[in-house]
Order: C-alpha cells, then structure tokens, then sequence
C-alpha cells in the first residue's frame, strides 16, 4: 500500500486551485532568556531573530504550491505594512494574488507569537499576541471578494474555503464559492473550524474532532460515538466525503459512496508543534480529489503529509520528494 501511494504523488501537480479564506502574517519572535523579571514572575527574553511567515488560509496555497500545483488566494488584507508585507510573501511563495482585496477600514491580521530559544532545546512558545479583526465585512468588500471569485473560478480544478472565523466567510461569499463551483464544475471542498454549518453540499468537509462534536453538539469518545457522527454530519450538510481528524488518533472518514473508516495516525517523528496540521491535510486532500484519486488514498496521503509538517516550527510545507520517501 505504501509503494503504490508513493506513485501517486506525481498527480498532485499541474492542479489549479483557489483557496478563498482568512489570511494572516505570522510574526516568530526568538529570544534567549537571560533572567527573571523584577515586575513579573516572567522570563526575559533578549530578541535573536524575526521571522514572519503566511499564515491562516494562505497556508493551504503555499502548501498547493509546494506540490507543484497553481494556488490563487483569495482573501482581504489591510492598507497597511502587514498587509504589503504578506502580498510580497504571496508573490514570493510564487502564489497568485489578484483576488486580494485591499481594505482601508480593516487591519491585516497579524499573529505574534515569542519564543525562548535555548540551545540545544526547541524553542518554546511563552507568550502569543494577536492583532485582528472579527467583523463581517463590509458590503462593498464582500462584493468585491465575490466578483474575485467569479474572475478567477474559470479553468479551477478545486477550490478550497479556509474559514479562520475572522469575517471574511460570510454567507453571501459561501454561497457564491458554492454556486460558482457547481456551476463550473470545479471541486469544492471545506476546511471549518467552527462555522460548520454553513457549508452545504461540499466534495470534501473535513473539521477536526473538537469541531465536529460542537457542530454536533454531543461527545465524541468511542467509535460508535464517531460512527453516529461522521453519518449525521454527512446527512446534515449534505457533503460528498467528511472527514475527521483526529490528532494523534488518526482520522475518520465517510462519503455517499463510502462506508465509515478510521485510518490510524501516520507516527513519522515526535510531534513538535501542530500549527498548520490541519491547513496541510485539506491542501493535500484536495489535490489529491481534484487529480482523480481515490478519497481513501487521498486522505491516507493527507494524513501522511500532516504528520510531516508537526515536527517543524510554525507552519510548514512538505515537498513531493520527502512526501513519496515518507509513504
């Protein structure tokens, strides 16, 4: 099974795919701690090292991009330094950025996290801080997120909705993404985490185990719980495939034409932070759907890639060549 998963990976490319959804500049601080600080009981870090990195639903582009495939981002930043920041890291990660919408009212979302970083440990997160914005957007801008959508659907393979719950999914943007890929053709797949239902009628819906149970609005503890679930959320959203990940218990899956299945976790390392698991699993997925593979291999290939990506720092991209040796 493994060697024949291996062959599959060239297929990942050549796709074209849109992913339309919150975007974020994430910001890395790294210092060495020196002391303790006479006004809190906190460590003080002495700054090492800046790096900033995309983040929120540009992830799943870079991630599309990593494996030869074209990503298009449809998002919306602010007028400001973290938002031309972010459109140069796009162009430089070699992904598309003309369905990004430039808003005076509404700052770039910016996600700080600092580090003490003390050889030869990892570095560990100590304090994390985020500049954002929750509301809905605003008419004009929704308009202009829509008319993105309609500009650039044509010749899509799949696209892909990373909802981050920052306001740019609003119902109206659901309901085009949907109407426009249904009337193109083109694959529709959803990564929620948290807003649920409001996806109706999506190729592949994937939420993690958390999600799931508050979309469900019960527990999920043992198979049958899971079993029940993943057939009631197929049923409810009228989805094609939903799949469910689960940490370090693997996945579940089910679909119209699939009976229920647990694949078990992929154990390629420790696991070092987890931030972007699930951005890379629904990249990966989705390429893997959009080329024509079997929802059970492209699921196991997700998985696999997943696994990859929590030994790194932040969020990460796996290559085709570490992707094939890893399976």
């Amino acid at each position: 099974m493994p060697a024949r998963l291996a062959t599959l990976i060239p297929r990942l490319a050549g796709q074209r795919i849109l992913v339309v959804g919150d975007v974020s500049l994430d910001e890395y601080l790294f210092g060495r701690a020196t002391r303790l600080s006479r006004e809190a009981p906190i460590p003080v870090l002495e700054l090492q090292r800046r790096e900033i990195i995309l983040g929120g639903a540009a992830n799943p582009a870079r991630n599309v991009v990593a494996l030869g495939s074209h990503a298009s981002q449809i998002s919306i930043v602010g007028d400001d330094l973290e938002g031309q920041q972010l459109r140069d890291l796009l162009r430089h990660a070699g992904i598309d950025d003309r369905g990004l919408v430039i808003s005076p009212q509404r700052p770039t979302t910016r996600k700080t996290r600092i580090l003490a970083d003390e050889s030869p440990r990892l570095p560990q997160q100590v304090a994390r801080l985020d500049r954002l914005e929750r509301g809905a957007l605003a008419p004009d801008e929704e308009a202009l997120v829509i008319r993105a959508l309609h500009a650039q659907i044509r010749g899509a393979n799949a696209l892909i909705c990373s909802d981050y719950q920052l306001g740019l999914m609003t119902p109206a943007v659901i309901q085009a993404a949907r109407d426009c890929c249904q009337q193109h053709g083109v694959c529709f797949t959803v990564d929620a985490q948290g807003n649920s239902h409001a996806y109706h009628g999506a190729n592949l819906f994937r939420c993690n185990n958390q999600e799931a149970a508050a979309a469900l609005g019960r527990r999920l503890e043992n198979e049958a719980d899971f079993i029940a679930g993943l057939t009631d959320l197929r049923d409810e959203l009228n989805a094609q495939l939903v799949i469910v990940t689960r940490g370090p218990h693997g996945l579940s899956i089910i679909g119209q034409d699939l009976v229920y299945q647990h694949l078990p976790a992929v154990q390629v390392s420790e696991v070092y932070d987890t931030i972007g698991a699930g951005d890379t699993f629904i990249a990966v997925a989705t390429l893997g759907l959009a080329a024509g593979l079997a929802p059970l291999d492209a699921a196991q290939i997700a998985n696999t890639a997943a696994a990859l990506v929590v030994r790194r720092v932040g969020n990460a991209v796996v290559s085709p060549t570490e992707l094939a040796q890893n399976l």
